[in-house]
Formats: structure tokens, C-alpha cells, sequence
């Protein structure tokens, strides 16, 4: 919960506070809260009040990366909204997190440099007043939960975490950006592949997933990039034999 005063009035104008009922959520889950606006010593007119899911993300520019902010996802919780002096407004929001939101955190630990949140923009004689962001942690789906079971059952080692702008071919992907997971091999394949990267991309009724091999070079060759694509309902997900689909795939790939 951050509170800050609305620049936008000047000195004793109103303060507003966006408080999240519960910041721990799934993908394809909603999440609740409250924007309170305490008046300040006047009366005051806010034109609208919205709220938006928002993430860090990497992009690229010829031959140079650069981290942004991109909104996924807005809502626009009321507006014409009137804040009498030294009074207390209270505007319930609901968000719905998209099925492909990036995942903040795997049972008790957070993903390193991860972030999504919500921020509150309020409207003011036509101009947003932008808000702090409110951290909301995200975990995976049960789904999901199974393939990263299998990666740790099969020896991988979480290396890090982004988030990219751009479209993955072959799935459904709804955003404008994916988030990749990378890991370390295991050791039976140190030597062939340098690392490997994980991607979901769910729905609301399938879970897919796009894993992305850096296959190392030798004397005789270049290193290459090889790409596989799974696709189960979440529900069969769940129980799937990810470690010999994995594993499988990565033996297959490896060895051509």
C-alpha cells in the first residue's frame, strides 16, 4: 500500500491510497481491492479513476536491449468522481489476470528481477496523475506447477527469468510479449547444450509450452538454437509424464 498526495491540487489537496485485498494470485484469476481518496482541505473533481496490470519487460533497438514498462491489462474502476474536504472515498476495483501473466514467484521463492503490479492512474483536468505500482505476486498454475516439477526431477537448475516483447510461432499467444525461464542443463547434457529456455503460454482451457535448446557448437559446426512445442488441456497436464516428454525431447535434439 502506498499513499501519495494528488500533485495535481497542490498543497493540501487529496491523498490516495490502492489497497490489494489479496496480492497472491493465479493466471486467469481476478484480483480486488479499494482505492481510497482521502479529501483533502478542499473539495476536489477527479475526472476518472483507473487501474492497470503493468510488467517489465526487454526490448530491442538494432543492436541495443532495453527494459520498459508495458500495460496488459486496464479497467477503469469509475469516473467524474467527487472528493468532498477532509472526507473519505472508497472505490472497489476488480482486475482479471490473463491467462499468459508472467509468473513472479514458484512456491516460496521469487523470481529474480520479475515484477507485475498494478498502478493506479488518476485523471485530473485531462491529465493522469500516475500512480506507484502495487506488487502482485504470481504463482504458477497447478499445469504449470507439474512441468517445473519435471525440470527439477530431470537435474535443470533455474538460471533466470525475463520477460521479452515479441510472438512465438505456432501457439496462441494473446499478449504482446512472452516470458522465458531459463535453466542450466542437466549433467548429462552439460556438454552438449548451454542452456534451456521455458515458455508458457496457457488458456483458459490448455496449457502449452515452447522449450528453446542453446545446442552448443563443436570442432566442426556452428551452436544452434532447437525449438519444441507440447500442448495439453490443464487438466491432463497435471498427471502428464513431463519428465519423459522432456527429457525425450532434449535427447532427440541433442543428438541430430
Amino acid at each position: 500500500m502506498f499513499k501519495r498526495l494528488l500533485s495535481a491540487f497542490g498543497v493540501g489537496g487529496p491523498s490516495v491510497d490502492t489497497v490489494l485485498d489479496n496480492p497472491h494470485a493465479l493466471p486467469g484469476q481476478v484480483i480486488t481491492g479499494q482505492v481510497r481518496i482521502q479529501g483533502g482541505s478542499n473539495d476536489a473533481q477527479i475526472g476518472e479513476v483507473a487501474l492497470s496490470l503493468v510488467t517489465r519487460v526487454e526490448m530491442e533497438t538494432g543492436d541495443h536491449e532495453f527494459k520498459s514498462t508495458a500495460e496488459f491489462s486496464r479497467v477503469v474502476a469509475q469516473q467524474g468522481v467527487w472528493v468532498p474536504a477532509e472526507q473519505l472515498v472508497v472505490i472497489p476495483f476488480q482486475l482479471v489476470l490473463p491467462w499468459e501473466t508472467p509468473i513472479t514467484a514458484v512456491g516460496d521463492r521469487f523470481l529474480p528481477g520479475m515484477t507485475v503490479g498494478v498502478c493506479t492512474d488518476l485523471v485530473i483536468a485531462g491529465a493522469p496523475d500516475k500512480g506507484d505500482l502495487d506488487p502482485v505476486h504470481v504463482y504458477p498454475l497447478p499445469s504449470q506447477n507439474a512441468v517445473l516439477d519435471a525440470f527439477g526431477r530431470l537435474g535443470f537448475q533455474f538460471r533466470s527469468a525475463d520477460v521479452e516483447m515479441g510472438r512465438l510461432r505456432g501457439v496462441p499467444q494473446q499478449l504482446r510479449f512472452f516470458q522465458e525461464l531459463e535453466f542450466f542443463p542437466p549433467p548429462a547434457f552439460a556438454g552438449r547444450v548451454n542452456e534451456v529456455e521455458l515458455t508458457f503460454v496457457a488458456t483458459p482451457s490448455d496449457l502449452h509450452i515452447v522449450l528453446e535448446a542453446d545446442k552448443r557448437g563443436g570442432l566442426f559446426r556452428e551452436g544452434r538454437d532447437v525449438y519444441g512445442r507440447f500442448s495439453r488441456p490443464h487438466a491432463d497436464a497435471v498427471n502428464y509424464d513431463w519428465v519423459a516428454a522432456v527429457n525425450e525431447w532434449l535427447v532427440r535434439r541433442t543428438s541430430r
